[in-house]
């Protein structure tokens, strides 16, 4: 009866992590959006959110040796020294070995620590030559993009406004707080330069699965570089204080093939409602979600 009970344990076990697997290979789901009783990170898009989370994770266990290691001292020296096992204290009040231990040690620790961290720091601000140049302008209360690359003879470039989606207007499927009525539109697996500003006040360009939070501040333009590296819809929202509509700014960027971008380019391009007209440079308006500048 053990040796049966043994037996089917083993099979439930292989059952279990193949049938695991299979799911994880062949349905698997990426997490781009934050969900409820969420504890971890969004799956990364970009090798610079891969090497946060890899920094995170590593800094985590250094720090979990650490905090048992200094549990397990102060615990030990709370049993050993009480006042009912050890009634006459130590007269000792300085110890150079110990005091030397104890500043160098943590030194050393940041000194390991610091190797990845700026290494991550200085692939942040790499300066790349982007293939693609997005504009953002971040407004009171919606965000304001231009395709900077895209210009004709007449210095028309693709620009659009991105509103969230009112609660009654969502579709099935759509995300609460999340969905917008244009989704910025970038190439995979291609350098992409984003220019961040602001018309108004501050706020912040944050889209946690491609590591991005810059701020957007009114008269300067900040710039962060993307090199996306699969295909998706990713989520994000303002993360900087601007105002009462604060938490209704958000941010949907779709990933698409290369071959794809150029289709949607051409078909925006076909559409007068996505051009800036910049001639004596009055804003006017020509449709719902279309500026023009005459």
């Amino acid at each position: 009866m053990t040796f049966l009970l043994i037996q089917r344990c083993i099979d439930f076990f292989i059952f279990f992590f193949s049938t695991l697997l299979i799911s994880k290979f062949n349905s698997f789901v990426f997490c781009d959006y934050a969900y409820p009783m969420q504890i971890s990170f969004q799956d990364p898009a970009t090798p610079v959110m891969e090497g946060i989370i890899v920094l995170h994770h590593d800094l985590l266990f250094l720090l979990t040796i650490i905090g048992v290691a200094v549990g397990w001292i102060l615990a030990k020296t709370t049993y050993l020294f009480y006042y009912t096992r050890n009634p006459i204290p130590s007269q000792i009040n300085h110890n150079t070995a110990i005091e030397v231990v104890w500043t160098i040690t943590p030194s050393l620790i940041l000194m390991v620590i610091a190797i990845p961290s700026f290494a991550l720091l200085y692939s942040i601000d790499e300066v790349i030559d982007p293939s693609v140049t997005l504009k953002v302008i971040g407004q009171q209360w919606y965000w304001q993009y231009e395709y900077c690359d895209f210009a004709d003879k007449l210095n028309k470039t693709i620009q659009f406004d991105s509103y969230m989606i009112a609660e009654d207007d969502l579709e099935e499927g759509q995300l609460r707080l999340l969905e917008v009525d244009n989704r910025v539109v970038l190439p995979t697996n291609m350098h992409i330069r984003v220019l961040i500003t602001s018309g108004d006040v501050l706020h912040s360009w944050a889209i946690p699965s491609l590591g991005v939070k810059t701020d957007a501040c009114p008269g300067r333009l900040n710039q962060v570089s993307l090199f996306i590296k699969r295909e998706g819809v990713f989520f994000g929202q303002c993360s900087e204080l601007c105002g009462v509509n604060h938490g209704f700014m958000p941010i949907v960027v779709e990933a698409v093939p290369i071959e794809k971008y150029i289709k949607w380019v051409l078909l925006q391009t076909e559409s007068n409602n996505w051009f800036i007209h910049k001639t004596n440079g009055l804003m006017t308006s020509d449709k719902a979600g279309a500026i023009s500048i005459i």
